[in-house]
């Protein structure tokens, strides 16, 4: 796996072609844009901030402000050197600075021009990054693939995860039983098919199945308790608001969907660019995704993406109603959408239209989730399945990555930049920190061998 990880990184060498290279900077100048109009921004922490913006009470600095503070370490520290080693852009790297870019701009039509002047630099910059990094004695870049094995086989293991934290031992220990079945099953009888595709849908669909089961006998019971209360002694309907009341929650969400809606060509707009981008081969969505479009592995990148919108469609549903501010890439469903179309023509339309239909559909969906309360936490025991799952793959892959280039001493840099970010109450955020480690550490690898104070590993990355 290494092996082909290497050479379909090798070959992409983050060298993109004009059509590309225009893509990257229209959308960027796009996102950046929706950002100064508080319209959309790809940060889920940044996006609840935005109402006190749109409604006057926060600066324009302030939240910029917040944005960088949220976005840095995931920039340099997770985006950078993911597409780096992957040769495969994302969205940590394209759409987290223009948040900050857009935000902080102080004239709608600044913001469009840095955004571009981002994806400039990422698409002509990124390509010169590369090809000095592997030309020193010490190739950080092609150490850092070595995070690709624990990253896809890791990852798996996130519904039995989000399933344990949901439902008990029981139920995620049967869940982990089947996901480790279907791996091995899979390896053994389709070779050329990633491990972990088949296991991940079975997990999904366990987990949902868990929470619609969860919610039917909720309902069941509240029927019941209803049934035998209007049987009963002055069992009539309790008093509820008057004819006038408002549910003031109700009211807020009511008016974040008329303020995306009115705004409806942006967001096609947006939608259309995005899934354009993901069906040109050059993006991918998450972490496991930029390894598999790495190594040609378009299908399996769709079905892990396709898998994550399950953890975060509530999660952009319910800040995007409260806040009035939608997400860059919407639920993400233009991802896989994207990696499957055959031409970026028709992956234009599609996803125009799949963006109008998120935003139409916002109200409808938020109600929905009131109605479903277990397929609603399940989102949430999802994403911090998947961010403990990854938080361990990446750390794991990242000591390796260390190991690679510097043998014991890598370790003890690398590890020690990593558990020193720790003690100091995580400057860099914990999913991020320690691949920014492998690069620092590369860099301090390259000094002492530039000093006479170190031998890079026989064996070690080409």
């Amino acid at each position: 796996m290494g092996t082909a990880l290497a050479a379909a990184a090798d070959a992409a060498g983050l060298d993109f072609s004009p059509a590309q290279k225009l893509l990257v900077v229209g959308v960027c100048a796009l996102t950046a844009g929706a950002a100064h109009m508080a319209l959309a921004v790809f940060n889920d922490g940044v996006r609840p901030f935005m109402l006190d913006f749109i409604h006057g009470r926060a600066t324009r600095n302030a939240t910029g402000a917040v944005s960088f503070g949220l976005s840095a370490g995931f920039v340099f520290g997770l985006g950078a050197p993911m597409a780096l080693s992957t040769g495969v852009l994302n969205p940590w790297l394209l759409f987290l600075p223009t948040d900050v870019l857009g935000i902080l701009a102080p004239r709608r039509w600044l913001a469009p021009l840095l955004g571009a002047a981002w994806g400039a630099v990422v698409v002509y910059g990124l390509g010169g990054a590369n090809e000095l990094a592997h030309g020193l004695p010490v190739d950080f870049l092609t150490a850092m693939r070595q995070m690709s094995t624990p990253i896809l086989f890791l990852f798996a293991l996130f519904p039995a995860l989000a399933v344990t934290k949901q439902f008990g031992r029981l139920r995620g220990g049967l869940t982990g039983a089947v996901t480790l079945g279907l791996v091995v099953l899979t390896m053994r009888v389709w070779p050329g098919v990633f491990a972990g595709a088949p296991a991940m849908a079975v997990g999904v669909l366990m987990l949902i199945g868990f929470a619609v089961a969860a919610d039917l006998r909720t309902a069941r019971a509240s029927g019941t308790v209803a049934a035998e209360g209007a049987g009963g002694v002055g069992g009539g309907p309790g008093p509820g608001p008057g004819p006038g009341a408002e549910d003031p929650m109700a009211s807020l969400f009511s008016s974040g969907a008329a303020r995306l809606r009115r705004h409806l060509p942006l967001f096609m707009a947006l939608g259309a660019g995005v899934c354009a981008l993901a069906q040109m081969k050059v993006f991918g969505g998450g972490e496991a995704t930029s390894f598999l479009i790495a190594k040609g592995q378009y299908a399996e990148a769709a079905q892990v993406d396709f898998y994550r919108v399950f953890g975060f469609l509530p999660l952009i549903a319910t800040t995007a109603l409260a806040s009035g501010a939608y997400g860059i890439a919407g639920f993400t469903l233009v991802y896989p959408i994207g990696y499957l179309l055959p031409n970026p023509f028709v992956a234009a339309a599609v996803g125009a239209l799949v963006f109008a239909l998120e935003v139409l559909a916002l109200s409808s969906i938020g109600r929905a989730l009131g109605r479903l309360p277990s397929v609603r936490d399940c989102s949430e025991h999802l994403r911090a399945a998947i961010g403990d799952a990854l938080g361990l793959a990446i750390l794991f892959g990242s000591l390796m990555a260390a190991n690679a280039m510097g043998g014991g001493l890598g370790i003890l840099i690398c590890g020690g930049l990593y558990l020193l970010n720790e003690a100091m109450g995580r400057p860099v955020v914990r999913m991020a920190a320690a691949p920014a480690a492998v690069l620092a550490g590369g860099v301090a690898l390259n000094g002492l061998y530039w000093l006479g104070l170190f031998t890079p590993v026989a064996g070690g990355p080409a």
